[in-house]
């Protein structure tokens, strides 16, 4: 079949409904390369970190392990120890007051947890999308294509096999382009959902371990602190 009698001799409809096909295919193969990469760098260098992290030897080598580093878990990392620093900073003040280290560790971990979710789940709405319209708006363009190739043969007045063949052949081919631009992204969504779960489980249960490990951690000295808040305040 030669698509370009559709761009022929469509109307702007049917082009339109191929155009938003392709785009919605050249999208999801483009999110399919795209967070490939992505999550074999986030569990290659998730390995990494942690090896790098529990060999550190105070928080301050540990903390120079996040600094720009587009983990997932340098987020989570970052997070505990930037609330277990901030909480005995303020410790003399009312929101360090305001709760134990427990619960102030937790809720930071948790939200940094929460961005490194958001952070892993980027893409995958559009590839739901895709896999969900793609089948129906192929659908509604072989419609479409059958509707106009129906009137012309009328206007014609010429029903036989040849004459209807063509146009209907062509016109189904919108059919076959969803399906096309779906089922790609049904499949990377499936299996790139699988992979989140396993690198979420890693940042559960490394989220865990933080918050045990900060802790176990003293507080720093009030001279410690002072100098703390010195750098902090200068930078």
């Amino acid at each position: 079949m030669d698509l370009m009698y559709v761009f022929q001799q469509g109307d702007a409809v049917l082009i339109g409904v191929f155009c938003a096909l392709l785009l919605m295919s050249v999208l999801t193969w483009y999110l399919i390369l795209y967070r490939g990469v992505q999550v074999w760098r986030f569990r290659k260098g998730q390995r990494l970190f942690l090896e790098e992290f529990w060999k550190s030897k105070n928080l301050d080598e540990a903390y120079k392990l996040t600094d720009n580093s587009p983990l997932p878990i340098a987020l989570v990392a970052r997070s505990g120890i930037d609330a277990w620093r901030h909480y005995h900073t303020n410790a003399d003040r009312t929101l360090g007051a305001s709760c134990g280290l427990d619960e102030f560790l937790v809720r930071a971990i948790r939200n940094g947890l929460s961005q490194a979710t958001m952070r892993l789940e980027s893409g995958l709405t559009i590839m739901a999308s895709v896999g969900s319209t793609a089948p129906f708006v192929g659908l509604f363009g072989t419609v479409w294509g059958i509707y106009h190739a129906l009137i012309g043969i009328a206007a014609e007045g010429n029903a036989n096999l040849e004459t209807v063949a063509g146009p209907l052949g062509e016109a189904l081919v919108a059919t076959a382009a969803g399906l096309a631009a779906a089922l790609p992204a049904v499949l990377a969504f499936n299996a790139f959902n699988r992979k989140n779960r396993l690198i979420a489980a890693q940042l559960d249960g490394f989220a865990h371990d933080l918050h045990a490990q900060l802790l176990s951690v003293p507080a720093p000295k009030a001279a410690e602190s002072a100098q703390v808040v010195r750098i902090r305040e200068g930078s």
